[in-house]
């Protein structure tokens, strides 16, 4: 009866084990993930929330500022909605040009980008402090982490996840890769809404 007691406890164990990983679901580690190259600087890209201002040349009535919505549009006179998150100023300005032809005699386009959408990310899970907060341009997990507080004891130091709009899984992370300088975990960089979730 001992002996059945034990595999029964030894079966329990692994059971819990099991489940336990299961609880971490579909994942890669950031250690896996191909190296990414910095965008050059005055590369900036369009973002819902950007207040831009269209200036075409000679034409007051089509020119005026704009807010990039939510759906990354923008409402231009004559070409109505135009994508514009995820371009550079200068490439809506080009596209700008292109679809304004039909209505005006060669048009010359600039964008200026006038105020830049606060940036923010939201850290929830075992840390001090969840909630929302504002995203510095180049800031790394290990900073967010910071700003909440740090992790709570009840934190598992290598189930930190990251999860992305847009990106089909979630990127796993370890305190200690988190830590050391020169890692591809340290050297990741946070983007607006990214979600870091501590299990």
């Amino acid at each position: 009866m001992r002996r059945l007691n034990g595999r029964r406890s030894w079966v329990g164990a692994v059971a819990a084990a099991v489940l336990g990983c299961a609880g971490v679901g579909q994942y890669v580690w950031a250690e896996a993930l191909p190296e990414t190259t910095a965008e050059p600087a005055g590369e900036y890209k369009l973002a819902p929330g950007d207040v831009i201002f269209v200036r075409v040349f000679n034409q007051e009535a089509v020119s005026g500022r704009t807010r990039v919505r939510p759906d990354g549009r923008v409402t231009v006179t004559f070409v109505n909605d135009v994508p514009a998150a995820g371009r550079t100023p200068q490439e809506l300005a080009k596209a700008l040009e292109v679809l304004l032809r039909d209505f005006i005699n060669r048009p010359v386009v600039t964008v200026l980008l006038e105020e830049q959408a606060p940036a923010q990310l939201s850290v929830l899970g075992e840390v001090a402090r969840p909630g929302v907060y504002p995203l510095e341009r180049g800031q790394g997990v290990l900073r967010a982490l910071a700003a909440a507080g740090g992790l709570t004891e009840f934190a598992h130091k290598d189930r930190i996840f990251l999860v992305r709009a847009g990106s089909p899984g979630r990127i796993r992370f370890t305190l200690e890769g988190l830590s050391i300088p020169g890692t591809r975990s340290a050297r990741f960089r946070l983007q607006n809404e990214d979600v870091v979730m501590v299990q």
